[in-house]
């Protein structure tokens, strides 16, 4: 497919490239998880390894000749102090969310891309390698719906609603705040709560085995983009601590603290 389309909002055809785009680079970081890989610090402190790099410079390359002219905001380039002009519709990629989850080797970790369109996170495709021996891969496009890819083939996902005996919510394995957690969720009513790390939380709600997913420390907008849109097109939503929907191509690319929900009950 040619990038110079000028559709409105992507659409299903759209995600199967993608996800293929998004496949290689799996295969790239599982081929570094099966090493004795170093690991670095970056400016902010955050660690990075050689995954994190491989992975991006495939992202990219198969964004640019799939879509040449829409511009690509990727995690390791930014922090090397490149930063694309952003207009209407740009790529948004983090090539490892959850690299502590890398290091610690608990599998939890993904690959992430997910395309911006005024703001709204319209596809994304979210990839966690090394769960299971195909990875867990989830799709989705905003108006297309939602998809999950695993070892008993792909099916349909969506967001469920809240389950009578109360909220199943997720929370950061590595980031969490237990006491602003436990503050947020007074007054409702909690059947459960688990940890998770990266943004496989955001595909826990959208498909249907979570309920809520509150983030009370500081995100990326790359860290959420894909799994956002993944769960959007699985009919659920991430709006701020106000309730207003989280917008993308922000100054400075941060996110306010925010809360993912599925269907309400």
């Amino acid at each position: 497919m040619n990038a110079q389309q000028t559709a409105p909002m992507a659409d299903a055809a759209w995600l199967e490239q993608l996800a293929a785009i998004v496949r290689q680079a799996g295969d790239v970081v599982m081929s570094v998880y099966a090493t004795d890989f170093a690991v670095r610090g970056k400016d902010d402190a955050s660690p990075v390894t050689e995954a994190d790099e491989r992975a991006e410079a495939v992202i990219v390359a198969g964004l640019q000749q799939n879509w040449p002219g829409i511009p690509v905001v990727a995690e390791e380039a930014v922090a090397a102090g490149s930063v694309p002009e952003l207009g209407e519709r740009f790529w948004l990629v983090d090539p490892l969310d959850g690299t502590k989850e890398f290091i610690g080797r608990n599998g939890e970790f993904t690959v992430n891309v997910a395309l911006i369109e005024r703001g709204v996170p319209v596809l994304g495709v979210v990839l966690a390698p090394a769960l299971g021996p195909r990875g867990q891969l989830y799709a989705g496009a905003l108006g297309h719906g939602a998809w999950m890819e695993a070892d008993d083939g792909r099916r349909t996902i969506a967001c469920r609603r809240v389950p009578a005996e109360g909220l199943t919510v997720v929370a950061s394995r590595s980031h969490g705040d237990a006491a602003a957690l436990e503050a947020f969720l007074a007054g409702r009513r909690v059947a459960s709560t688990t940890n998770a790390g990266s943004s496989l939380k955001l595909c826990l709600v959208a498909r249907g085995a979570a309920d809520l997913y509150p983030r009370l420390g500081r995100t990326m907008e790359w860290d959420i983009a894909a799994g956002h849109a993944v769960l959007a097109a699985a009919g659920g939503y991430v709006c701020d601590l106000q309730g207003a929907p989280l917008r993308y191509g922000k100054p400075g690319l941060d996110n306010p603290h925010f809360v993912a929900s599925g269907l309400a009950d």
